[in-house]
């Protein structure tokens, strides 16, 4: 303290002019004011949110939402609601007044009352505008809010989320069942199944690195800064499930019967055409030309791909063979419960929200479902109708000769294509 003394104030004998002096305890006084005065002006970033960030309210419903402010401010600030579709919720009163403190207590906490009013069913995204800028950081005060029809609806809709997630996790089963019962996967397309496991790991890479890597987090909310995770730990678990229930299939091709079987030319060449996209997107990736987001957007893109292409070479190996048989029918039975779930949910959403505009805007995951919905419709065609006199399992360890094979309906059947006896699956 005495060294800085003694430079601020020097002594008659330094031969430091008077005015000097003042002029350097003026400049010292005019930043100490600004140190003094930029807390109670800027310490208050961050300082102000809304209680809710996401609201479902009904129609004609009202709801209290508090403004919380931490801190004072020196100054009066208005804040003003910028609501994106007025004609959906309404925010009374639509400007919140806070007024200034001449004695600034910068840890107090105080809440503001804001009614929010659904007018009409719909989605909209609540911003505020803060008057004088530069006190408030405008990210942290925002809010969404969902008006909608009915509650009873959303119930619906979220036990039917459920129920589809279950049938579509438990439809690989039947096929592993069918195959262990047989000691056989004949009939069961082998381009199928390394469609089908490589399309599961593209969508666990991609569900596991957006909710399980914080710098892929960081990435997507830089984009959507007001958005929200798209992945949740269901899609984790399913996504996962998914590929071990695949290799599983996979390895019973190995160990049981399966004749000659094998991946068609044309399968390899499409699973190293998306392979050789994974490598290529992966090295970018590594060389910092592309975000690892994008990669795993890439890896979506295969897996949406590997989805409109894996049922073909099984629904024509069952027209080459005219049989069904080794194909498992519970796996397309629970596989359409829960894609018709899926596109009922949508609409029921898609009612109850007004939001017909992202029903069908969503090609994708509308298409997608439909088009999986169409395939098990051809499924059930091909069994039930076109080769229901063809619904036999084959007997391992009998030749075609044998007289005393077992069958389940009244007779035994020759199939025409392998020339092997099977045995009925009503």
């Amino acid at each position: 303290m005495e060294r800085d003394s003694t430079v601020l104030y020097p002594s008659r004998g330094t031969g430091i002019s008077s005015s000097h002096r003042i002029s350097s305890r003026f400049v010292h006084i005019v930043i100490a004011m600004l140190f003094i005065g930029l807390p109670s002006a800027h310490s208050q970033i961050e300082k102000m949110y809304i209680d809710v960030t996401d609201l479902k309210i009904l129609v004609d419903e009202t709801y209290l939402l508090k403004l919380v402010q931490i801190g004072q401010y020196n100054t009066t600030l208005k804040v003003a609601a910028q609501i994106q579709h007025p004609d959906i919720v309404q925010l009374v009163p639509g400007t919140v007044e806070i007024p200034g403190s001449s004695e600034p207590n910068t840890t107090v906490q105080i809440t503001h009352d804001i009614c929010a009013y659904g007018k009409s069913p719909g989605h909209s995204e609540i911003s505020f505008n803060v008057t004088p800028s530069g006190f408030v950081n405008l990210d942290t005060v925002f809010l969404r809010i969902t008006v909608m029809h009915s509650h009873i609806i959303s119930v619906i809709s979220y036990i039917m989320g459920w129920i589809y997630f279950a049938a579509w996790s438990v439809s690989f089963y039947p096929q592993i069942y069918i195959n262990f019962k047989r000691k056989s996967v004949v009939g069961l397309n082998f381009d199928f199944l390394a469609l089908n496991v490589m399309g599961f790991t593209m969508y666990s890479l991609f569900n596991c690195g957006l909710y399980f890597s914080k710098e892929i987090q960081n990435e997507y909310f830089s984009r959507h800064p007001r958005g929200l995770n798209p992945v949740q730990l269901n899609d984790v678990f399913f996504s996962l499930h998914a590929a071990f229930a695949t290799l599983i299939t996979i390895t019973q091709c190995f160990i049981y019967e399966r004749e000659d079987q094998r991946v068609s030319n044309a399968g390899r060449g499409v699973l190293g055409l998306f392979g050789g996209i994974v490598v290529i997107t992966a090295c970018l990736g590594a060389a910092s030309v592309v975000e690892w987001l994008d990669f795993l957007y890439y890896c979506s893109y295969i897996k949406l791909a590997i989805t409109l292409i894996k049922y073909v070479p099984q629904a024509y190996m069952n027209y080459q063979r005219k049989s069904t048989v080794g194909w498992s029918i519970g796996n397309i039975f629970l596989d359409f419960v829960g894609g018709f779930l899926s596109i009922l949910q949508m609409t029921l959403n898609a009612y109850n929200y007004n939001d017909w505009i992202s029903f069908f805007g969503d090609a994708t995951k509308f298409g997608l479902g439909l088009f999986s919905l169409v395939f098990d419709i051809f499924f059930m065609l091909q069994h039930y109708v076109f080769y229901r006199e063809a619904r036999y399992i084959l007997l391992p360890g009998r030749s075609p000769d044998d007289e005393d094979c077992e069958e389940q309906g009244n007779s035994d059947r020759r199939d025409t294509s392998t020339n092997s006896i099977y045995q009925g699956t009503a």
